[in-house]
Order: structure tokens, then sequence, then C-alpha cells
């Protein structure tokens, strides 16, 4: 009977340091889309956009996380396709975003990207060592993880951008970093749906 009671009350406080955590990455997401977002609508730089786009999908991620800590496998894994599903669709916008640059160019501003890029990279970072350690605790956590770790690649890419508008002085670059973002977006999105439609197609007697 201690047993039970010792494994609900493990189960209890790692679900409250999940929460903890999902709370905290889930108000710097949310802050940095809204800093994000007006900085690339000024500087006119798509990967930016991108970037942005990002940061509002975690954000959104994070807050069905936090819904579901308590839920069970199933549910877990269903908001996992849903999270996935998210960013798709973010790969869809900023797929659409590159074709309209395609025939309205233009050449972004180099400084606002480098310096948004890099302070993405630093609040990017510090949710990518927040939830180091929940990253293998289940399917909703993993599918977290794997959205923070994409923003670092995100935000580096930006900043490869930003340096080589300055250099070329001319907004392709800006274009084909968005268009690798899409392709990371795309893959991403395919291995959370695939995780989580694996986990809910898993016999039922042999989750939570």
């Amino acid at each position: 009977m201690s047993g039970c009671c010792d494994q609900d009350d493990s189960l209890h406080r790692l679900r409250e340091r999940q929460r903890g955590t999902l709370l905290l990455v889930l108000g710097i997401n949310a802050l940095m889309f809204f800093i994000i977002s007006a900085a690339a609508l000024y500087g006119k730089s798509t990967a930016l956009i991108a970037d942005s786009l990002d940061n509002l999908g975690d954000a959104l991620t994070y807050g069905l996380s936090l819904y579901v800590v308590s839920k069970s496998v199933t549910v877990k894994a269903k908001v996992a396709l849903f999270k996935g599903v998210l960013i798709l669709l973010a790969a869809l916008v900023v797929a659409g975003q590159i074709v309209y640059k395609l025939f309205v160019p233009s050449v972004p501003l180099f400084e606002v990207m480098g310096i948004f890029s890099l302070l993405g990279l630093v609040a990017n970072s510090l949710c990518l060592f927040f939830l180091w350690r929940h990253r293998h605790e289940d399917v909703n956590m993993s599918s977290v993880w794997e959205c923070s770790r994409n923003d670092i690649a995100s935000n580096l890419s930006v900043l490869l951008a930003a340096g080589a508008v300055w250099y070329t002085g001319s907004g392709w670059p800006d274009i084909l970093i968005a268009l690798a973002l899409v392709v990371l977006l795309v893959r991403s999105a395919i291995r959370v749906i695939s995780s989580a439609l694996a986990e809910i197609r898993t016999p039922s007697e042999n989750k939570d």
C-alpha cells in the first residue's frame, strides 16, 4: 500500500516540476513572439518572421502541454499530434511569405536581423536549458523539447542570414534561410506527428 502511495507522490512531484517548467518557457516564448514579430515587420525579414512564428507555435505548444500534464498517455499523444500540425502550418505560412518575396523583392535590415536573432538565441537557449531534464519523460515533454531545439537552429540560421545580407547587399540570403527553416519545420512536424501516431496506435493495456 505504501509503495502505491510513494508512486503517486513521485508522479505528482514530476507533474508539478513539468508544470513549473512549462509556465516559465511559455512566458518566455509569448514575450519573444511579440518582440521578434515587431522586429521582423520593421526589418522586412522573412527569416525573422519564420523565427517569430516559431515562438508563437512554441507558446501554443507549451500551453497545450501544460493542459495535458496530468492527462493520460493517449490524451498527451493526441495533443502532440495537434502540435505537429501547428508546426506544419507555421511552415506553410513561411512558405507563403517566401513566395510573396519572390514577386515583391526587398532587402531586409541586416542590423535588425542580427540583433533580434541574438536576443532570440539567448531566450531559446534558456528554454532549452530548462527543458533538458524533461526531454525523455513522456511524449508530451518530448514534443516540447523538439520544438525548443528547433528554435536554436532557427536563431542561428537567421544570424547567418543577417551576415550574408550585410555581405551581399541582397535579400536572397534571407529568402534562402527562410526556405531552410521551412524544411526544418516540416521535418520536425513529421517527427512529432509520427511519434504521436505511434503512441495513439499502441494497445491500450500498455498505457497508463
